[in-house]
């Protein structure tokens, strides 16, 4: 019998998949069935290794071995998922096997994790690609109806491994740069490190705002309020205040304007974890791990997506989606769908927008946790906002007189809620009463309103995915197909790996979590160069990536161009005077550096100045010490430092084998470090 081998990204999906193709028999690492043999690769099995590998100097960071620059690249199997490869390579060698379906998921990633299996193994069966958008059974059976040549996506691969590469060499080179150059592990990264910058950009325009006061004088005319302009002299509000008081206003102008707010668009994921962090205050982690938790259970489309639109040919299937969404939130629209509001296949590139699926319809959704749960009432919410008819509201702009000083009352009311009828906690806005020109009213009182103006607010989670998903669009070449800081699938791994590298934490006031970078972090981006710091790096990158999917870019043009950067990068970077301060060792100050006046901490290896641009040492293993068999402790080294002598017991002698007491003498001619013996006597050797 001859197998079909599929290949998926999760178990779970290849369980899904074996269910669809009938694969039912469980073995170990894989199903099996109806001619199939259906496994999976636990994510990225085998990545590029660490640069150990290539020479076993490079296990030491040093500045000498820079950049790092594989000539040919070797991958590396995961340790943890050693024996899922084996089972894999196995598969792949079995004889009854006849070809390979890379069924992992649909995107540059996707196609990088089989890839590199694939090419691992050594296989050389043809490969078929699975591209669907959905884990429904019928998207499954119509995928595998129109499975297409692997060699289709050649071009996506090797953008994935441009990527791959690219990053490689970034991060591990400015990593390492850094950290030799500044004394401690710095992680330094294509987008991580631009992504740091907005936290710390943000906390700067912070620290830097000085709050100005002002006020504005309020008058109650009874049926609604009217409010001055700022006043920045408070005697002046109050003498306003007095003068106004028991007076008549006159309505001078009256503006009625009719506005209507569109439906929003559906979903794309960083929209999506904007949302959930403002509604429920889910990390981007949480919402990307509840909404890829709902994909594998088929209960909404595939969540790493950066498209906010359906394809025109799923307009058939929208009334299907919409009863799904009612079935979620247990409620019927309002009024018939429009559902040409959501179908624009020119918006769309590789994932169409997220969805509910049809299948949501019929499931156990009372079993979901209340995560995934609360995760799929906002997909099916926003569907229904998507279809839904605009919101319509009159906004009134009256300006006043009072003896002389103008006020101005603005007031909105509601003519049509339409799209946001499906929102909870609407806000009512001051309505108007009809207030022709020329009428007057009686000022029933007057107060004065103190105000200061508001510093910018510390980013959360979602207001930092908005600036990561806009980060360098003025800058961004005009035709680049993607801006911002990383793509929808990395952006919750990003900020998670800022907050564990120790640059980023999180820190909750009342309701609110927020993203404040400290220290060391902001010391990082003191020091990076703007190239390292800027969104602009992505936005060429990706124009370029996009250009070798496309096939208009030679792969190792684009390799060619990110060797010279780090080249450059490495040979011209200088150390910022006084990093010293930026980057404390936190160690104890044992005394003064003799050379400098900085300070002297003690180490693994000795006592040694803190200014990066000194290189003052006591070092421990010194020849002069270690021949009398004298150990370095941290009250010598003190001494030595304050009054460059220190009494010392038990000195060795090479020549006799006998101890002797003296005192042990610090000189240092700026260039060298000299240790002599003083005895009592005044002799010295």
């Amino acid at each position: 019998m001859k197998y079909q081998l599929v290949i998926a990204e999760k178990p779970s999906v290849a369980a899904a998949i074996g269910r669809v193709l009938g694969a039912k028999e469980r073995r170990e690492g894989y199903l099996e069935g109806n001619g199939y043999l259906i496994s999976w690769c636990y994510g990225h099995i085998a990545e590029f290794a660490m640069p150990e590998s290539y020479d076993e100097r490079y296990a030491k960071w040093n500045y000498k071995d820079l950049p790092i620059i594989p000539e040919t690249w070797v991958l590396k199997i995961n340790r943890s998922k050693h024996k899922q490869y084996e089972i894999l390579k196995g598969l792949m060698r079995r004889n009854d096997v006849t070809e390979v379906v890379n069924a992992c998921d649909a995107g540059r990633e996707g196609e990088l994790i089989f890839r590199n299996i694939y090419a691992l193994t050594g296989c050389d069966k043809p490969v078929l690609r699975l591209w669907v958008s959905s884990m429904e059974d019928k998207a499954i059976r119509e995928g595998f109806d129109h499975l297409r040549p692997g060699s289709d996506y050649d071009n996506l691969y090797a953008a994935a491994l441009c990527r791959a590469k690219a990053d490689w060499l970034v991060g591990i080179n400015a990593s390492r740069l850094f950290s030799v150059t500044y004394h401690r592990p710095l992680n330094v990264g294509r987008v991580v490190s631009p992504t740091l910058s907005l936290l710390v950009q943000r906390e700067a325009e912070i620290e830097a705002f000085v709050p100005e006061s002002y006020y504005k004088v309020i008058l109650d005319c009874g049926s609604f309020k009217a409010a001055s302009e700022r006043i920045t002299d408070p005697d002046a509000a109050a003498r306003m205040a007095d003068v106004c008081r028991n007076r008549a206003v006159l309505v001078k102008d009256v503006d009625v304007k009719e506005k209507a707010e569109q439906p929003p668009q559906i979903f794309d994921l960083t929209s999506l974890q904007r949302e959930a962090n403002s509604v429920y205050g889910y990390t981007a982690q949480q919402t990307l791990d509840y909404v890829q938790a709902l994909y594998e259970k088929k209960l909404c489309t595939y969540p790493r997506t950066d498209a906010r639109f359906l394809t025109d040919d799923m307009q058939e299937k929208v009334p299907a989606l919409l009863d799904s969404a009612a079935v979620i939130l247990d409620r019927q629209l309002d009024a018939p769908p429009n559902t040409n509001l959501i179908c624009d296949s020119n918006q769309v590139s590789d994932h169409h927008g997220l969805v509910p699926t049809a299948y949501a319809a019929k499931a156990p959704l009372d079993t979901l946790p209340a995560g995934e749960r609360n995760i799929l009432s906002l997909i099916a919410r926003q569907l229904f906002c998507a279809v839904g008819e605009p919101f319509q509201y009159t906004e009134t702009h009256i300006t006043l007189d009072c003896v002389g000083y103008e006020f101005e009352a603005k007031g909105k009311t509601v003519v049509n809620l339409g799209w946001k009828v499906y929102l909870d906690n609407l806000t009512a806005d001051q309505a108007l009463p009809a207030l022709p020109p020329q009428t007057t009213f009686p000022v029933l009182e007057t107060s004065v309103a103190g105000e200061k103006t508001s510093p910018p607010k510390h980013m959360t989670e979602g207001s930092l995915l908005t600036a990561m998903e806009t980060a360098g669009a003025k800058e961004a070449p005009e035709d680049a197909e993607r801006r911002g800081l990383g793509t929808p699938a990395m952006r919750a791994g990003i900020i998670e790996k800022l907050i564990s590298a120790g640059y980023v934490q999180r820190k909750k006031a009342q309701k609110t979590v927020s993203l404040i970078p400290v220290q060391v972090g902001t010391s990082l981006i003191t020091v990076l160069p703007e190239q390292l710091q800027s969104p602009l790096l992505t936005a060429q990158w990706e124009q370029r990536l996009k250009q070798v999917e496309r096939g208009e870019l030679d792969p190792e043009a684009f390799m060619v161009g990110i060797e010279a950067m780090v080249r450059d990068l490495v040979h011209s970077y200088k150390m910022v005077p006084g990093a010293e301060v930026l980057f404390p060792s936190g160690r104890e100050v044992v005394g003064k550096c003799p050379r400098c006046g900085g300070d002297v901490t003690q180490s693994k290896d000795g006592f040694f100045c803190e200014s990066y641009d000194c290189r003052f040492g006591l070092w421990r293993d010194n020849r002069f010490l270690t021949g009398k068999h004298l150990d370095l402790t941290q009250p010598m080294a003190a001494a030595l430092l304050e009054q460059r002598r220190v009494p010392v017991k038990g000195i060795y002698s090479e020549r006799t084998g006998k101890t002797y007491d003296a005192d042990l003498l610090l000189d240092d001619n700026g260039e060298q470090t000299i240790y002599r013996l003083e005895f009592k006597k005044g002799e010295t050797t």
